[in-house]
């Protein structure tokens, strides 16, 4: 017999899987989290309940099978992500997210459409595409600073890029983060960090 899910949540949630150690995993599906309660793969648990799965009857007591899923697991078994080798990939979402949707330039702040990735160091002077090179842009400020440094088109910056932490990245990877999440990760991203404007 198939499981029955009541969704306490919005049905697109998704779970914050952690190390037993408390280190980000990923964000995975109420299916995928129902796996690892199966399996007895959850060691602790945080945050609130978003589903409930109903499963078959037990043949001999009658009980019928449950399965309750938090926001926040902790899994057994051994981190596949290491927090001091991990460099987070670069995207426009996380960029704009890491930047608040501020332009580094004029310092509008802007609906994503209207933003672009804005290499400091342009491709023509050798710039490469990484966190320490990028910063928002709204599209008239990219353009009017063209294949220039800032220096040579004589346009600051108003704000200094960085590479996002582990936390950090993992708030950036999701724009659907339940607010028990954003607590949990939140407390742990370095005090300089913009999101935390």
């Amino acid at each position: 017999m198939g499981w029955c899910v009541t969704v306490t949540e919005r049905c697109d949630v998704k779970v914050l899987k952690l190390s037993a150690q408390g280190l980000p995993q990923s964000w995975i599906s109420l299916e995928q989290a129902v796996t690892h309660y199966a399996a007895d793969e959850v060691r602790w648990e945080s945050g609130g309940e978003v589903a409930v799965f109903h499963g078959g009857h037990n043949a001999v007591t009658g009980r019928q099978s449950i399965i309750r899923v938090n926001s926040i697991i902790g899994t057994r078994g051994v981190p596949r992500i290491n927090p001091f080798a991990m460099r987070p990939s670069l995207t426009n979402g996380k960029l704009f997210t890491r930047d608040r949707n501020v332009c580094a330039y004029c310092g509008q702040q802007l609906h994503e459409d209207d933003l672009t990735r804005e290499h400091i160091i342009p491709f023509a002077q050798n710039g490469v595409d990484n966190w320490m090179n990028v910063v928002t842009a709204c599209k008239p400020c990219n353009h009017r600073k063209s294949h220039r440094t800032p220096e040579q088109a004589k346009m600051p910056l108003l704000y200094a890029p960085y590479v996002p932490s582990l936390w950090e990245d993992f708030i950036l990877r999701n724009r659907r983060i339940l607010a028990d999440q954003m607590e949990f990760l939140i407390a742990h991203v370095p005090p300089s960090s913009r999101l935390l404007e």
